[in-house]
Formats: structure tokens, C-alpha cells, sequence
């Protein structure tokens, strides 16, 4: 089990605060002791690593990691090859093998060996649609950067949680 967590505000000037992150961390601490990932966005901006043109959502994304597929390489956040796309991810992608020979061969690069990844570049394929190609349990956030868009899924059943709360200055799960 892993866990997942973030925020996302409608305001592009209100920063995301770094310690609202950590406590978001250590309020899901239980559901993966082996590794703690976050992206701030906020960050990202001001050190010039992500490229957006105009006023943007600020997003923080928050894992903890219970180490099961791809123990050396497999931390969280992960992102694609300019990091515009980023994802948080709890689950299992029992597809993800099958999934990752056709992204390659459409051109696509893995860092990992993660299922996780795939799930990344899944998206860079498919958009939305590439939820309906998992087969597996799982709950995730994906921070479109380019789109500024956050895209939150879970599997049909529910099996991985997925909490969301939302009003008018931000959303957060």
C-alpha cells in the first residue's frame, strides 16, 4: 500500500507552502514507511525547471511509498521527460509489462522500471482515456502542466482510496 495526497489552488499567485505539504506526508505516513516524494510546483516555477507561459494553478503532490515493483528506482513523484507531466500513484498495474513494450515502441522512454511510469506516458498517449487500458487497482493524480490541469483517478471498484474536497480556493485530496 502506498499513499497519495495534494492540493491544488485556483489562485496562480498563492504559493503552495512547503510545510502544508509535509504535514500532508506525515498524515499518510502509515500507508508507506519505506519513502516520502513531493513536487511543488510553486518551487518548480521560480527555479525555472518547468516552462509556463502564462499564470498557472499552484499543485503540490505528496507520496508515501510502500517499496514493492522497482525498489531502486520507483520513487515518487515521477514525471516525463521534461517533467510537465507529473504523477502520484497508489496501486498495481497488473497490465503494465504489455502497456510499456507498446509505449516503446511508439517512441516512448522509461527511466524506471516502475508501473508507475507507464502510467505517466499512458497518458501522454491517450489523455484521459488511458485509464480504461489499466487493468489493475489504483488511485492517482496527474499534474498536467502544459494543459494546467489536475486529473485524479481510480480504479472501477474503488479498491485504492480517493478522497477529494473542494471549494472556491482550492481542491485537495
Amino acid at each position: 500500500m502506498c499513499g497519495i495526497a495534494g492540493v491544488v489552488y485556483s489562485d496562480p499567485v498563492r504559493r503552495v507552502d512547503p510545510q502544508v505539504l509535509s504535514r500532508m506526508a506525515a498524515s499518510i505516513a502509515h500507508r508507506g514507511p519505506d519513502a516520502e516524494g513531493v513536487w511543488n510546483s510553486s518551487e518548480q516555477l521560480h527555479s525555472g525547471r518547468v516552462s509556463i507561459s502564462a499564470p498557472a494553478a499552484q499543485v503540490g503532490l505528496v507520496h508515501r511509498r510502500l517499496s514493492i515493483i522497482d525498489l531502486e528506482s520507483g520513487r515518487q513523484p515521477i514525471g516525463n521527460e521534461d517533467d510537465s507531466i507529473q504523477i502520484v500513484f497508489n496501486g498495481e498495474i497488473y497490465n503494465f509489462r504489455e502497456l510499456r513494450r507498446d509505449l516503446e515502441s511508439r517512441g516512448h522512454s522509461f527511466r524506471t522500471r516502475s508501473d508507475t511510469e507507464v502510467i505517466v506516458h499512458l497518458y501522454e498517449e491517450y489523455g484521459e482515456a488511458c485509464v480504461s487500458r489499466l487493468r489493475g487497482m489504483f488511485a492517482f493524480a496527474i499534474w498536467d502542466g502544459r494543459r494546467r490541469k489536475l486529473f485524479l483517478a481510480r480504479d472501477r471498484v474503488g479498491i485504492k482510496p480517493l478522497f477529494v474536497r473542494f471549494d472556491s480556493a482550492k481542491l485537495v485530496f
